[in-house]
């Protein structure tokens, strides 16, 4: 499997929120860097951390690029971020790329940039 297609797999599980089949494209030592800079090692830890920041997200992608690494490939993904804060209201249209590191059939890290931050603040 190319590893823009686990990427891709990895990426619907996750919005899917099957979580078993997400974590099962883990490789041991899996990190997460989120914008803060925010850094999680586990699933659980990652959505405990959004919970009160957004009842739901989905992404829209834009595109995908993959090149290879000296651990395995790089596979950038790009879009645009839509839900609901937690007090119900939707937003939209929120910029976000992620980037995946892909050893072995399965995910090293994953590093996310997006704008949620800024929108965020606009909706206060």
């Amino acid at each position: 499997m190319r590893a823009v297609d686990i990427v891709r797999a990895y990426l619907a599980a996750m919005e899917g929120r099957d979580l078993a089949a997400a974590e099962a494209m883990l490789a041991p030592g899996f990190t997460m860097e989120f914008p803060g800079p925010v850094r999680f090692t586990t699933l659980a830890e990652l959505i405990a951390w959004a919970k009160p920041r957004y009842r739901f997200v989905k992404k829209a992608y834009d595109r995908f690029d993959e090149a290879p690494a000296a651990e395995g490939a790089v596979v950038y993904c790009y879009g645009t971020l839509a839900g609901e804060w937690p007090d119900g209201a939707p937003f939209a249209g929120i910029r976000f790329i992620d980037r995946f590191t892909v050893a072995q059939g399965r995910l090293i890290d994953q590093t996310v940039w997006n704008d949620l931050a800024e929108f965020r603040l606009k909706a206060r």
